[in-house]
């Protein structure tokens, strides 16, 4: 994985001057290597992190073909490389390494932009055409690579983050009113394709498009269809085994060590269980990671959303693997300390220490491999979060996970609340959602609930996520792949109907039975679980701590946007009280986002307009 970022001035004049700069605050993304090209129109900026084909894989990379010249930087992962290079030395290809990168430059020579439709993978990239004075961009279909714009002042600025914009650009970030209820009301959540800083915007998931003198043209290349579903359940099984399985077994790929996440629960279960497989078949033994909290067993209770600890599993998979396991206790000083630099990593305020957690997490697993494979995505996909399965909250329209606009208006200044009414804003955004579901005629009123379902949570909280895991991993210069988002997986289950996802009224019961043989009974048929995070007071009264002092701090600027009598309310709050972001945020961790909002308009030095 790598950081990208450059320039496009289709009339001339770069200096690259900047570029430099550029490449240090990216450099965390890809610390082994770093490439400019330059020229009049356009300059790349590139800086990589090594995983296959170290010497012949660097960038920007740049290559010949019918006369004319290409040049690329590529962040990502392709996980059919080998037969799209096949197909491209029978259309007289010739290749000087085995990198992805080389086959994604020569596939867009040959194919031009519908080169997208053939890649599986991960991936955002720009490559730019010397002769043409064009500019092509692509991002993966389900989102997993960020890619960030701005068009401003004649020129085409893009970046991995958005703090590569701004050090390009220069200019004092801005937010506006939106801005302000992207943070207050989605977040950590963002509306899709919107940066949230005012002029900066984010290439949307399975887009592509051309920048050239003419401007910025832009078109979605896939999305989610409702299809006839004609094969019976048995024979779903088989195929979602089948493309489980594939897609664990591609990711495997890498020339540098190679892990696997491990929690206890099912998804990273199944991941470890068939990368143990095939690892030893090579010989190999995986190591597997597990993220812990300091004295979390005393402090454990159970809930509806968590009915049991992480430990009690994971000890059993390990067994069952035979795994090098290696187990990250994190405790609360450090869990809140790195609650700001996981606003470093994310360039937002994020999940509080959903993030914080998985940044140090990230850490030490850098200490042992470069690649890891992770399990998120399976619940958006197979039905697995509790608003796919209680009527009371899949009945509701609004965000299942975010039902707390009115709570969340309350912290708002009221010149904001004026100038954009909450509820308008967030009821806006969830029915265009809805309205652009695909969705086949005659469908049951369940099948087609279902179909909006799990499209709010493709274009929402799955990219919450996506979000989280690429920042805080990269951050790290750690690569972390997560095989249930292979698209084929994604658009396969989008069809398959919700009584076989729901088989034995078992959340994510279809893929339970599909992957039966790769785990003992108690893992396979365990209740779910969410993402851990800590039990421990003393984390909830060390962010009271900090928020008591900001709140006696007049200077500080989260006052310009948020109500300081709300937030002081927080402090004798219970810990059970209204949900910022489903169940991974309760108070404390409410509490920890309002510190990172303080935080990131302090430490960007950000103008609200």
């Amino acid at each position: 994985m790598c950081a990208i970022a450059g320039e496009i001035r289709p009339n001339g004049g770069i200096t690259g001057d900047r570029a430099h700069e550029v490449q240090a605050v990216l450099k965390r993304r890809g610390p082994d290597q770093n490439g400019i090209y330059l020229s009049d129109r356009a300059v790349l900026i590139h800086t990589r992190l090594c995983v296959v084909d170290i010497e012949n894989g660097r960038q920007p990379m740049s290559c010949m073909y019918d006369g004319k010249r290409y040049v690329i930087v590529y962040n990502g992962e392709l996980y059919n490389t080998t037969e799209i290079r096949s197909e491209l030395i029978e259309r007289g290809c010739e290749f000087r390494g085995h990198s992805d990168t080389e086959v994604v430059l020569n596939a867009f020579a040959v194919y031009g932009s519908e080169c997208v439709c053939r890649f599986n993978g991960i991936f955002a990239f720009a490559i730019w055409d010397e002769k043409a004075g064009r500019l092509f961009i692509a991002r993966d279909r389900i989102g997993v690579k960020p890619f960030f714009y701005t068009v401003s002042d004649g020129s085409f600025i893009f970046a991995s983050e958005i703090k590569g914009i701004l050090a390009a650009t220069g200019k004092q970030p801005e937010i506006d009113a939106q801005g302000v209820m992207e943070i207050m009301l989605t977040g950590p959540g963002r509306t899709p394709g919107y940066g949230v800083f005012r002029g900066i915007d984010e290439l949307k998931p399975a887009h592509c498009g051309f920048y050239d003198e003419s401007g910025l043209r832009l078109h979605e290349y896939w999305k989610l269809e409702d299809r006839e579903h004609t094969e019976n359940f048995g024979q779903t099984v088989e195929h979602v085994r089948f493309l489980v399985t594939d897609a664990i077994r591609r990711q495997l790929i890498s020339d540098v060590p190679i892990g696997t996440f491990l929690s206890g629960g099912l998804d990273s279960s199944i991941i470890s269980s068939v990368a143990s497989r095939e690892m030893e078949e090579r010989g190999e033994k995986l190591k597997t990671f597990t993220v812990s909290y300091k004295n979390n067993d005393r402090y454990f209770k159970t809930s509806k959303f968590q009915p049991n600890s992480d430990s009690d599993f994971i000890g059993q998979m390990v067994e069952y693997l035979g795994c090098e396991s290696h187990i990250v206790e994190i405790d609360t000083p450090e869990l809140v300390s790195a609650l700001f630099n996981a606003v470093e990593a994310r360039d937002l305020p994020g999940m509080a220490d959903v993030d914080s957690s998985l940044l140090l997490f990230c850490r030490e697993i850098k200490k042992q491999v470069t690649v890891a494979l992770s399990g998120e995505c399976a619940d958006e996909i197979f039905g697995g979060y509790p608003w796919y399965r209680d009527p009371t909250v899949r009945g509701v329209k609004g965000f299942p996970w975010a039902q707390s606009t009115a709570y969340r208006a309350e912290f708002i200044r009221r010149e904001f609340t004026t100038e954009i009414d909450p509820n308008e804003y967030i009821q806006e955004k969830y029915k265009e959602t809805v309205r652009q579901t695909s969705k086949l005629n005659n469908l049951s009123p369940l099948e087609s609930r279902m179909k909006e379902m799990v499209n709010l949570n493709h274009h929402w909280f799955m990219q919450t996520l996506l979000d989280r895991k690429d920042r805080m991993s990269m951050y790290n210069g750690l690569e972390v792949r997560v095989p249930f988002c292979d698209w084929r997986i994604a658009e396969y289950l989008y069809s398959v109907p919700w009584e076989f996802k729901d088989y034995r009224s078992y959340e994510k019961g279809l893929l339970r039975e599909a992957m039966k043989d790769y785990l003992p009974d108690k893992i396979l048929w365990r209740k779910k679980s969410p993402y851990p995070k800590t039990h421990n007071p003393s984390y909830l009264a060390a962010v009271t701590r900090l928020l008591d002092e900001m709140i006696w701090d007049s200077s500080a600027p989260i006052w310009q946007i948020v109500r300081r009598d709300k937030a002081a309310g927080l402090i004798n709050a219970p810990n059970i009280s209204q949900p910022w972001y489903g169940q991974l945020m309760t108070t404390p961790q409410t509490i920890a986002y309002l510190l990172q909002v303080n935080y990131w308009l302090k430490k960007y030095r950000i103008r609200i307009v």
